[in-house]
């Protein structure tokens, strides 16, 4: 049994948590920067790692009441330590490391992605590998084939543009404000999916993924029918975005005979994208598990879930080992 208190700081949510035994969430804290980063478009370092120093303390206070526990009761602290923005990274294993000699408790650094392939585990514990798991964010869009647990194999990346980034690129060039993703999302409700028949990138067997074309075919139809409905262009978008995600996850999974099917990540939390793994999972027969939006976007309970595995594996970490912007997963 272990308690483990975990530090997301890796983008611009300031999150803690408190987690037992790896899937027991205790507390869940998160305090989000979107609106101070809306102002910009988008999300700037500096501004994010100083908000990360504001909100840290209050959101770690908050998260020990929410569970009910004292530091006393803690079996170790983790943080997310890569990837992600250095200077916000930095924020989280830092405090973590203090926290670790101040209450004489292990520290663990957590790799961001392996944590939300974690987040699976918080809300269906008894899943057994092998899976395939689509990660989808701002930063990265892979599928994982979990052989098991800490055994991962890249099936397919993008080769551009993460599908996250993509939905920002053409939310702002549509002038829809920031983050995109959200924005894009509630406006398709609006519009016509089948409106415009926008490419759907590599399509010939791979699994990587190309999303760049799609967003230059959004520019290009633009400059032709300056008068389409935006709500048209957006549902159009997101249909061959999430066309492409789907098609290939399917595939990927019964190429390796997976037991289910997961997603994962700040896009997981599309409402397209959740009915259509559902919808195509079902007729295909595979399991799947869509989670609650709460464990798709940043959070530390998917850093404690990691955590509390990678402890009970490779015991503590050293607290001479840095953050690290571009770690890989595998």
């Amino acid at each position: 049994m272990s308690v483990v208190l975990a530090i997301e700081t890796s983008c611009d949510e300031t999150s803690v948590a408190v987690v037992k035994n790896g899937t027991e969430v205790l507390s869940n804290v998160v305090a989000t920067q979107i609106d101070m980063h809306a102002v910009f478009g988008g999300v700037v370092p500096e501004v994010a790692s100083r908000m990360h120093l504001e909100m840290l303390y209050p959101v770690l206070t908050q998260a020990l009441e929410q569970a009910e526990l004292s530091s006393d009761e803690l079996d170790a602290v983790a943080a997310t330590h890569g990837p992600g923005l250095i200077g916000a990274l930095l924020i989280g294993v830092s405090s973590a490391k203090a926290l670790s000699l101040a209450w004489d408790v292990p520290y663990i650094g957590v790799n961001h992605v392996e944590g939300h392939l974690f987040a699976t585990f918080l809300e269906r514990p008894e899943l057994e590998p092998p899976l395939v798991v689509l990660l989808v964010a701002g930063g990265h869009t892979q599928i994982v084939h979990v052989k098991s647990l800490g055994n991962y194999e890249i099936l397919g990346s993008t080769i551009d543009d993460a599908a996250g980034e993509a939905f920002d690129k053409v939310a702002r060039y549509l002038g829809l404000g920031y983050p995109g993703g959200p924005i894009i999302d509630k406006l398709s409700i609006e519009g016509d999916r089948e409106a415009i028949a926008f490419p759907r990138g590599l399509m010939n067997g791979s699994f990587d993924f190309s999303f760049s074309g799609m967003k230059t075919s959004v520019v290009n139809y633009v400059r032709k029918f300056p008068d389409a409905a935006n709500a048209d262009i957006a549902a159009s978008f997101q249909e061959a975005v999430v066309d492409v995600l789907v098609k290939k996850t399917l595939a990927a999974a019964t190429k390796v005979n997976a037991n289910a099917v997961c997603i994962g990540g700040g896009v997981a939390a599309n409402s397209r994208l959740r009915d259509r793994i559902a919808q195509d999972c079902s007729e295909a027969g595979l399991d799947y598990l869509v989670p609650s939006r709460a464990f798709c976007t940043d959070n530390a309970a998917m850093i404690a879930a990691a955590a509390s595995w990678r402890l009970a594996l490779d015991g503590a970490d050293e607290l001479d080992g840095g953050a690290y912007p571009s770690l890989a997963l595998v």
